[in-house]
């Protein structure tokens, strides 16, 4: 008889991550459903790509945030799910969604479900501003004991899930890189031709939401004292920073070497083409774009944090720098560039860390965690 399983997160979350192992547990003999709440719109896009694997689709009135009065509705959702069917597991991801998921499961626990909480990056790490200790670490504390499973996708985490009273705390490498989506195209956009630059122009990239977080303003600041013309900083993403950084920029006065993309489709084509990645972020709990940046064969110059402190080796993969220190990484990305054997030897070490991150890889580690949950 097939294991009936619940996976519980946002829309968001499920589309960007969860859907491959949707599809896998369900070839592998569990009877999925999914409860999801709607924060990005992509609800009717997950019931078209699951309906094959799926039994049941649930959505969820539950927000991002914690305050949210919305939230209670949610966990009332949750309690009805549970009162109507019965689960051998639920996995649940997300912290709002985590804590809504297994208070809901109180009663089910007792009748036997097993549930897994998956953490994908603890709003308390070494550096997180108190707030965040005062707020979160409590409350992860008091709902530990109320998963069966805690899994982390990073060393740090694991290691402070350790101290939570909890049944057992798993690590494994992350959800997974979508490696199909990896390969360049045959007609790729040539990006220096795009931009007017030339062939021998240094290209520095990132990807990701232009916020806070993600910290580009260091990387031009960065560009700014390296005051070389024939170093480009390439950005692809948008978001909320946008006008500051190129505000910036302006300020700086190095217009003529960032270059804002915006939302960009054929990102893979562009890293392929980067001789550079950098990720100056303040948090992460397992940076997908630069393990994407990994595969693709490219050095790093990265925050020395969480997350990309497992995946980086300093003055092997590339460079590590405190958040905020301009001149540690324009030393960084001004070595990569001056040393072209330190980069192909990187890009090859980079190619063989990223295998235990990509999908196929941990779709097993999922599936195998699941399969060792009693239900």
């Amino acid at each position: 008889m097939k294991k009936r399983l619940l996976i519980t997160s946002t829309d968001l979350m499920m589309v960007q991550f969860l859907l491959p192992h949707i599809q896998n547990l369900a070839e592998n003999g569990y009877a999925v459903d999914i409860a999801c709440s709607d924060v990005g719109g992509r609800v009717e896009e997950i019931k078209g790509k699951t309906k094959a694997y799926t039994e049941n689709i649930f959505v969820l009135d539950l927000q991002r945030s914690p305050l949210s009065p919305q939230n209670a509705k949610g966990y009332k959702q949750l309690k009805q799910i549970f009162s109507e069917h019965r689960y051998d597991i639920v996995w649940t991801n997300e912290p709002v969604m985590g804590v809504a998921t297994r208070l809901a499961a109180k009663k089910a626990r007792k009748n036997g479900t097993t549930v897994l909480y998956m953490c994908h990056g603890f709003h308390f790490f070494n550096g997180a501003p108190k707030v965040n200790w005062l707020i979160y670490y409590p409350i992860e504390k008091l709902m530990a004991p109320r998963a069966d499973c805690i899994c982390t996708i990073n060393t740090e985490d694991y290691k402070r899930a350790q101290g939570f009273k909890t049944k057992r705390v798993e690590y494994i490498h992350g959800i997974g890189i979508n490696t199909d989506r990896l390969t360049p195209g045959e007609n790729q956009n040539n990006i220096r031709v795009e931009l007017g630059l030339s062939e021998d122009a240094f290209l520095v990239l990132s990807v990701g939401e232009l916020n806070e977080n993600k910290n580009q303003k260091v990387i031009l600041k960065a560009v700014n004292k390296l005051n070389d013309v024939s170093i480009h900083y390439i950005l692809c993403g948008k978001g909320d920073q946008l006008e500051n950084l190129q505000t910036l920029t302006r300020e700086l006065g190095i217009e003529n070497n960032v270059h804002f993309l915006g939302y960009r489709t054929d990102v893979v084509d562009i890293c392929s083409q980067a001789d550079v990645y950098v990720m100056p972020s303040k948090r992460e709990g397992l940076p997908v774009a630069s393990l994407e940046a990994m595969y693709c064969g490219l050095p790093l110059v990265t925050s020395n944090i969480r997350g990309l402190s497992d995946i980086m080796e300093n003055g092997v993969t590339g460079y590590m720098c405190e958040p905020d220190d301009v001149n540690a990484f324009a030393t960084g990305i001004r070595v990569i560039k001056e040393d072209v054997n330190f980069r192909k030897t990187a890009a090859e070490k980079n190619k063989q860390i990223v295998v235990p991150y990509c999908i196929e890889n941990t779709k097993t580690e999922v599936l195998n965690l699941l399969n060792s949950l009693e239900g």
